[in-house]
């Protein structure tokens, strides 16, 4: 199975950048690949709970919309623990679905994905 990982450096100060790594996740996974999604630096606010469901742009659903949909199809997540502690975030603060998780964890998405999309 071909495996595919999308790092979000975008947060909420770009609303227009937080869809894509979702909508193709979701994708990914229609096509028989894995997919995982590791936020990082600003990328974690978007994970932040209470958060998503603030963002909605033109005909699209509400971001926490787009995530729940990505979890169902199978889409992973994880947030870089030490962008949490960087932003001052407490790692209660996000969504439980996504696991929080270390440097090594995003490296060893990287070195075992066939290909690697930043946003």
């Amino acid at each position: 199975m071909s495996k595919i990982l999308y790092v979000q450096t975008s947060g909420l100060d770009t609303p227009e950048r937080l869809y894509a790594p979702f909508i193709l996740g979701m994708t990914a996974r229609a096509m028989d690949a894995e997919a995982s999604i590791f936020f990082i630096i600003k990328g974690i606010t978007a994970m932040k709970k209470g958060e998503a469901e603030k963002i909605k742009i033109g005909s699209f659903p509400n971001l926490k919309e787009v995530i729940d949909q990505a979890l169902a199809s199978g889409v992973k997540m994880y947030i870089c623990e030490q962008s949490t502690q960087l932003l001052g975030i407490a790692r209660g603060d996000f969504l439980p679905e996504a696991k929080i998780a270390g440097a090594g964890t995003l490296n060893d998405l990287a070195l075992d994905a066939d290909t690697t999309i930043s946003f």
